[in-house]
């Protein structure tokens, strides 16, 4: 193992955020699981809840670590407890960090455990990207929670995707480092297809990408 190329990437949200949820698609996308598992439910549980209280309540209790592999890097990818209760889990993880995600419901915005792990997150300079996730929910609104990471975060928060759609009109993102409309198809989002950017989105896009590159 290369350990110039390795890197401890810690997943972080308020409560509820669907955290532990991207959590188990990253592991599907890398290869590292075969089988998308439900958050709660019947079933198994997802993978990084291994006590049965978490399993069976769908949150995450005690901090969780695993490794992947992507694009030649080893990655230990740590799922960090969102209820306020369990912050000094999250706190602990911050130490060892090489950066971290900060996942943010579409509807709820930035909430209250949002705001304190990022000031953990800034105490201890961890480099971080913020994750806008549960788009296909009703009251989805992306661009208010990008204007909501600049109020009340107060970063200069740019966006690098644009979804495709919201709610159930949600169809898959635009990337706008290469410029391409990606979409997921299948139950859960199994299958990645790669398109060209639609055509009513393409202004958008260059307008997105126009102030992404400015930013830099």
């Amino acid at each position: 193992m290369d350990l110039s190329k390795l890197r401890n990437i810690g997943i972080s949200a308020h409560i509820d955020s669907g955290k532990t949820t991207l959590s188990e698609r990253i592991l599907f996308y890398a290869g590292r699981i075969h089988r998308i598992q439900e958050v709660k439910g019947d079933g198994d549980g997802a993978t990084m809840d291994h006590m049965d209280l978490e399993r069976e309540r769908g949150i995450t209790i005690t901090s969780a670590a695993t490794s992947v592999e992507w694009d030649d890097h080893p990655i230990n990818l740590i799922d960090t407890p969102g209820h306020v209760d369990f912050t000094v889990e999250v706190e602990r993880s911050l130490r060892v960090l090489d950066g971290a995600v900060l996942v943010l419901c579409s509807v709820g915005g930035v909430q209250s455990q949002s705001m304190t792990v990022d000031r953990q997150m800034k105490r201890y300079k961890v480099p971080r990207l913020a994750f806008i996730n549960k788009m296909d929910r009703t009251g989805a609104n992306f661009d208010r929670v990008v204007q909501q990471l600049r109020d009340k975060l107060e970063v200069d928060a740019v966006p690098m995707q644009i979804p495709i759609g919201k709610e159930d009109k949600l169809e898959g993102v635009i990337d706008l480092v290469a410029m391409k409309a990606i979409y997921f198809d299948g139950d859960n989002g199994e299958n990645v297809r790669t398109e060209d950017i639609p055509a009513d989105l393409k202004e958008k896009a260059q307008e997105q990408r126009h102030a992404m590159l400015e930013s830099l």
